[in-house]
């Protein structure tokens, strides 16, 4: 085991959003945003922005990294960009009122089309149709979880016909 593998998940956590060179065994060098560390296998996930807007990944595993220099500080631009690398491109922040009124809107519009619905959770937030499939905010086919995959898929294409119009 060698010394990078030793550290902490908090020692760790030090370096991510940090731009870093990281050698590694048979003089391997890499450098990049640090993303995050695994915290079992110790392996270090680095993020490269490319001139054509793209991102390259790398991962180098924990095993083989023998020591990781800090570079520079990711400020709050850099860590905003990082922390979108892996968000879905839909993906847009709802304020708890937006929410809300999404959850309301489509409970309502499930009931109309005679779909059995409560509100479960300690703040009802999560909707549950038919005892069988729950959806979470914010309230999208992506966000139906049921262990029956035809009721699944169908609700999933109710929501999906739902939000289209709603549009």
């Amino acid at each position: 085991m060698n010394d990078w593998q030793r550290k902490s998940p908090l020692e760790w956590e030090t370096y991510v959003n940090k731009m870093v060179k990281v050698a590694a065994v048979e003089k391997h060098e890499y450098e990049g945003w640090v993303l995050t560390v695994d915290p079992v296998s110790a392996s270090i996930i680095l993020a490269a922005f490319l001139d054509n807007e793209k991102v390259s990944i790398t991962v180098v595993l924990g095993h083989a990294v023998q020591e990781v220099e800090i570079l520079k500080e990711g400020d709050d631009k850099m860590k905003q960009q990082l922390s979108c690398i892996f968000a879905p491109e839909e993906s847009k922040a709802y304020s708890p009122e937006e929410l809300e009124k999404r959850k309301n809107n489509l409970k309502t519009w499930l009931e109309t089309n005679h779909i059995p619905v409560t509100e479960q959770g300690e703040s009802g937030r999560t909707l549950c149709v038919a005892g069988l499939l729950t959806i979470d905010p914010p309230y999208g086919s992506e966000e139906c979880s049921s262990s029956n995959e035809i009721i699944l898929s169908r609700v999933q294409g109710l929501i999906e016909g739902y939000l289209e119009k709603q549009q």
